[in-house]
């Protein structure tokens, strides 16, 4: 295989989703830089395949990045996987791709399943003009500062949420935004996958009264 830094989109649930390409990449490369070898030795196994990982996460990212550009600058073959999804988006990967770039080494991308894509689809709200936000602030404070600046915005907008601010956040979402429509996903291929959709107030009482579990993706209507 070409001197190439792969970047191999996984799985967001389902592992039949992933890709030809994506298992012919791992197959065929000298090593896989993984955010969790735990995970990734897992999604591994579940193909048949034996690979050198190396582990590539936000608390070593500087560090590991540097070793994975020496590799490739040795003549080595590298896919870069997340847990989860497309490396680089809310994922570890960006520092790699722009080191790598800017040595002269070709990088490409083997596509895959997108959260982003999917709950934006299924919500049923304008997918013709959208922004993805990503995860919002931890704070109530910083986190309605971070709403506001889109507040006038007439794109739908898109986020990621964990389970523990969820409740939080549509709260918010409903102060800046007022009773827009929205929707929220979760288990997305999985085999409980969800769409819970209505207005934000709506989508407030029905999560007062459930305990969310697993990650989401929250898609709210532009003004």
């Amino acid at each position: 295989m070409i001197t190439m830094l792969y970047l191999v989109a996984t799985p967001i649930g389902n592992l039949g989703d992933i890709t030809l390409r994506a298992i012919e990449t791992l197959k065929s490369v000298d090593c896989v830089a993984s955010e969790d070898t735990r995970k990734t030795g897992h999604l591994l196994q579940h193909l048949g395949l034996k690979k050198p990982q190396v582990s590539f996460h936000e608390y070593n990212e500087q560090r590991a990045g540097a070793k994975l550009l020496a590799m490739l600058e040795e003549g080595k073959s590298v896919a870069l996987v997340t847990n989860a999804g497309t490396p680089g988006v809310s994922d570890p990967g960006y520092t790699l791709v722009r080191s790598v770039i800017e040595a002269g080494i070709p990088v490409t991308m083997i596509p895959g399943a997108s959260a982003v894509i999917m709950a934006l689809v299924l919500s049923g709200l304008p997918v013709h003009s959208f922004t993805f936000r990503g995860f919002p602030p931890h704070k109530v404070g910083p986190r309605r500062r971070f709403l506001e600046a889109d507040r006038e915005g007439s794109y739908s907008l898109v986020y990621y949420e964990s389970p523990y601010r969820l409740k939080g956040f549509l709260k918010d979402a409903l102060a800046i935004f007022g009773d827009r429509q929205a929707a929220v996903a979760n288990d997305l291929t999985k085999l409980f996958e969800q769409i819970n959709r209505g207005n934000l107030s709506e989508l407030v009482k029905i999560f007062a009264e459930i305990e969310p579990r697993g990650e989401y993706t929250v898609v709210i209507a532009g003004a």
